[in-house]
C-alpha cells in the first residue's frame, strides 16, 4: 500500500547555506533505505508557501490566489510516496526520515478509487 510522507514545519538549509552538505547526505541515506526496502516511490522539496497558487472553480469561475490556501502556521516543505508492507513500516520510515528531527511527518495512506486512472505518462 502507497502512503504519502507529509513534512511540516522543517527548514531546511540551502545551497551554500552551513549544515546543507550534511543535511543533504542524511536526506539521500534515507532515500537510499527506503529504495533498499524496495518502498521508495518518490520525493520532493517544495519551494516556500510564497511561492504557492491556490485555483478554485466556483460557479463556473476560476478564482486564482497567490500563496496557500489555509492560513496556517504549519509550513509543507516535502514529501515522500512510500510503497509499504502496512502502516507499521510507514511509521518505521517516518521516524528514520532525518526531518522528523527538526519538523513533524504527517503519514496518511493513498486512498485507490475504483474507476479512477493512477497511471502515469
Amino acid at each position: 500500500m502507497q502512503y504519502l510522507l507529509l513534512i511540516y514545519n522543517c527548514d531546511r538549509p540551502e545551497p551554500g547555506d552551513p549544515g546543507f552538505e550534511d543535511a543533504l547526505a542524511r536526506v539521500n541515506a534515507f532515500a537510499d533505505e527506503c529504495r533498499r526496502r524496495g518502498a521508495f516511490v518518490a520525493g520532493d522539496p517544495l519551494t516556500k508557501d510564497g511561492a504557492a497558487t491556490t485555483v478554485a472553480v466556483r460557479d463556473g469561475r476560476t478564482m486564482i490566489t497567490d500563496g496557500p490556501f489555509l492560513e496556517t502556521r504549519e509550513h509543507l516543505g516535502g514529501y515522500y510516496v512510500l510503497d509499504c508492507r502496512d502502516l507499521d513500516e510507514a511509521l518505521e520510515l517516518a521516524a528514520l526520515c532525518p526531518l522528523a528531527a527538526v519538523g513533524t511527518i504527517e503519514v496518511r495512506p493513498v486512498v485507490r478509487v475504483p474507476g479512477v486512472d493512477h497511471a502515469v505518462g
